[in-house]
């Protein structure tokens, strides 16, 4: 299943994509798309439900495909062409930092460039969404917690993240720095989580070209260390590493400026666009 949220920003509805690719309302069966739909459970009901007899809409707004998200986790340098492209060593562990759920917003939402930014950056990812609570977890039983995977932009601002003291959190965190999205699609529809590629676009020029298959550390491999750490909860989002062809990586580097178009997408998982404006 292709599972979305449609609507202004903050009344969204939940809703699927059906196989003609058309929105079909599923707020008759479920109040919204929510970690506890995310379970095994809830996800057998929605797959039992007949998409020819949920009402068509046609959104005008797709919003984040998940609510009310706990955590949103990042995985920092997890390909190693793009650790060297920003003059870091490939890591032995896998970097870890949050992303502020504030900044979580639709896939085509326009994207704010901070106040005082002169570093906007761009980062196409894989995003995993946590189905069932992971604790301890074994890495050959991880992909059983995941309910889904979804296409992240991880917006970074390089100045606050690296030159603004502390941690890299404040450089990831502003509004508008998590589009997500279309949609969350399940795990049973993704072959192999490690054969995706992706890309990204800066008005219409390609900056980025990867594929999950050169992680440094794959998809279980994330699940399960990250639940050494932390007890990672349904509808919790993981984003998983950038492949090379950051704006900061460039010679020179290269920046986001007002005005400007970033359309990005994975295969199967959808495409998102988002304007640039300033905050």
């Amino acid at each position: 299943m292709k599972l979305l949220r449609h609507g202004a920003t903050g009344a969204e509805k939940p809703g699927l994509l059906d196989a003609d690719g058309r929105v079909r309302d599923l707020s008759g069966h479920i109040s919204d798309i929510t970690g506890d739909v995310l379970s095994p459970e809830g996800l057998t009901r929605l797959a039992a439900i007949d998409p020819a007899g949920l009402p068509l809409v046609q959104p005008e707004r797709l919003g984040p495909p998940v609510a009310n998200v706990g955590k949103f986790l990042c995985v920092g340098l997890n390909y190693a062409d793009h650790a060297r492209e920003t003059g870091k060593e490939a890591p032995a562990e896998p970097v870890l930092f949050a992303k502020a759920v504030s900044a979580i917003c639709g896939p085509n939402d326009d994207v704010e460039i901070p106040r005082g930014s002169d570093r906007t950056d761009w980062e196409v990812e894989l995003g995993i969404v946590i189905g069932t609570r992971a604790k301890y977890v074994d890495e050959t039983q991880a992909l059983d917690h995941v309910a889904g995977y979804l296409l992240v932009n991880d917006v970074s601002e390089r100045r606050f993240q690296s030159e603004r003291g502390g941690q890299w959190t404040k450089g990831k965190s502003h509004d508008t720095f998590g589009p997500i999205g279309p949609w969350l699609v399940t795990r049973d529809e993704i072959a192999d989580v490690q054969a995706i590629d992706m890309w990204l676009d800066v008005d219409g020029q390609r900056r980025q070209t990867g594929n999950t298959r050169t992680m440094i550390f794959g998809v279980a491999h994330l699940v399960s260390y990250i639940s050494q750490f932390m007890t990672l909860q349904p509808g919790d989002i993981i984003a998983t590493g950038t492949p090379p062809g950051v704006g900061l990586g460039m010679k020179p580097p290269t920046f986001l400026r007002e005005g400007q178009v970033v359309t990005l997408g994975a295969a199967g998982l959808g495409e998102q666009r988002q304007r640039m404006v300033q905050a």
